[in-house]
C-alpha cells in the first residue's frame, strides 16, 4: 500500500501542496484542484506549469479527482459537458502518467423519484469506454451520486458496466442512508459496504467523521483518521488482510468541505496545518499496522 492526498485541502497553489505533501514525507498528490480549479479544467498555459513542478519536485499523480459525473450534476445535465471534460482529462493523464481518474454516477434524486437508472449506466459505459481506450482506469467512488444509495447500488454499477474498479471512502457510508435496507433506512456501516465491494476495489480514500444530527446531511464532524465512525482502522486491518496493494488517499475535510454549500473562505494556514496533521496520523496508523 501506498501513501497519498488530496493536498488541495492544504492549499490552493501547488508549490504548498507539495511542500505540505514532502513535509508529511510522501512522494504522491491525488491530484483535485490547483489555485481553485479542476485539474482538467485549468488552461493549457497553467496545466504546463504544474506538470514542471511536478516533474521538478519528484511529486506523481496516481489519481485525478475529476469532476466526471459528480455529485453536483444531475443525471439530466448535458452529456457534451461530461463528454469535454474526458477529452480534457484524458491527454493530461498521460502527460502526468496518472492511471485512475474518479468518476461518480451523477448526483442522486430524491429517494421515491425516478433515478434514471439506464441513463446513468449508458453513460458511465461510455465513460468507462472512452478511458479504457486511451488505457486508462476509471474507478467509481461511493458518494453522494447513485452508486452511493448503498452497496447493492455500487455492485449493480459494476455489474452494468463491464471493466469499471472501484475506489472505496470510508466516511461517505457514515452520512449515507442505506438504501437497500427496510424502513427507517439506517445509516450505512463502512466496513460492511467495503466486505461488500472489496474485490472490486483498487483505490481508497480515507476520512473519518460522525453521523449527521437529525434532519443533516453533512457530519456532525469531520475527525482525524480512526476517531470517527468510519471503521477507519478496521478497514485498514481488512485491507492488509485481503493482501491490498492500491493506493490510500487522505482527505481530511477537517478543514475545507468540498461538497458544503455554506462557501465560506477558509483559513489556509488551518487548512495546510490540520493537511499535515492528518497526513502524520495517518503514517502512525500504518506503523502500527506493520
Amino acid at each position: 500500500m501506498y501513501l497519498t492526498g488530496f493536498a488541495d485541502e492544504a492549499a490552493q497553489d501547488l508549490a504548498t501542496q507539495i511542500k505540505a505533501t514532502k513535509e508529511i514525507g510522501w512522494t504522491r498528490i491525488s491530484a483535485r484542484g490547483v489555485n481553485g480549479a479542476n485539474l482538467h479544467e485549468l488552461p493549457d498555459d497553467e496545466f504546463d506549469k504544474v506538470a514542471g513542478q511536478l516533474n521538478d519536485s519528484g511529486i506523481t499523480i496516481p489519481e485525478f479527482g475529476s469532476l466526471i459525473g459528480n455529485w453536483g450534476k444531475k443525471i439530466t445535465s448535458d452529456f457534451d459537458i461530461t463528454l469535454a471534460e474526458i477529452e480534457r482529462a484524458i491527454p493530461r493523464m498521460q502527460r502526468l502518467d496518472t492511471k485512475l481518474i474518479r468518476i461518480m454516477s451523477y448526483a442522486q434524486e430524491p429517494w421515491g423519484n425516478d433515478q434514471q437508472e439506464e441513463e446513468r449506466f449508458r453513460r458511465l459505459r461510455e465513460i468507462h469506454a472512452r478511458f479504457a481506450d486511451a488505457g486508462l482506469q476509471a474507478v467509481h467512488e461511493n458518494c453522494m451520486n447513485w452508486g452511493g444509495f448503498s452497496p447493492d447500488h455500487t455492485l449493480r454499477l459494476v455489474e452494468e458496466v463491464p471493466g469499471l474498479k472501484l475506489i472505496f471512502d470510508t466516511a461517505n457510508p457514515v452520512f449515507q442512508l442505506d438504501r437497500s435496507k427496510p424502513e427507517p433506512f439506517p445509516w450505512q456501516d463502512p466496513l460492511e459496504f467495503y466486505n461488500k465491494v472489496k474485490e472490486h476495489v483498487v483505490h481508497v480514500h480515507i476520512k473519518d467523521c460522525t453521523n449527521p444530527g437529525m434532519g443533516e446531511t453533512e457530519p456532525t464532524q469531520y475527525t482525524l483518521p480512526g476517531e470517527g465512525q468510519a471503521k477507519v482502522v478496521e478497514i485498514l486491518r481488512a485491507l492488509k488482510d485481503n493482501d491490498y496493494n492500491g493506493g490510500l488517499a487522505i482527505e481530511p475535510h477537517v478543514a475545507t468541505v468540498f461538497h458544503s454549500t455554506e462557501g465560506e473562505e477558509p483559513d489556509w494556514r488551518q487548512c495546510y496545518d490540520s493537511y499535515v496533521e492528518y497526513g502524520h496520523a495517518m503514517n502512525r496508523l500504518m506503523e502500527d499496522l506493520v
